[in-house]
């Protein structure tokens, strides 16, 4: 149940990512407001998954979760550059984050 937890923390970690992007400094609140639940669920989750998981393990799997999430979606919705070279450095993260998985 932790890893579970810890995944869906990651990927709440890319949503506030992305709602502090679109929160213009907090000029906007609806952005505001999903970064602050997104970013609260998020610590929450990681909490709780580190109470089974190692705190080095799950942080660099939250971390590298919540990196290549935000990445891929500046790359698929937000025009940003999805070069060979950036898609072949993700992949070392993605291969990273298994890693650690598995050798957990």
């Amino acid at each position: 149940m932790a890893w579970i937890v810890l995944v869906l923390s990651g990927l709440l970690e890319t949503a506030w990512a992305i709602a502090l992007d679109r929160s213009a400094g907090f000029s906007r609140p609806v952005p505001s407001a999903v970064f602050a639940v997104t970013l609260v669920l998020s610590m929450a989750g990681l909490a709780y998954a580190l109470r089974e998981i190692p705190v080095g393990t799950g942080y660099a799997v939250w971390v590298g979760i919540g990196a290549v999430g935000t990445t891929l979606v500046g790359m698929l919705a937000l025009g940003e550059s999805a070069s060979l070279p950036r898609i072949l450095c993700l992949l070392l993260v993605v291969a990273g984050v298994i890693g650690l998985k598995v050798f957990h």
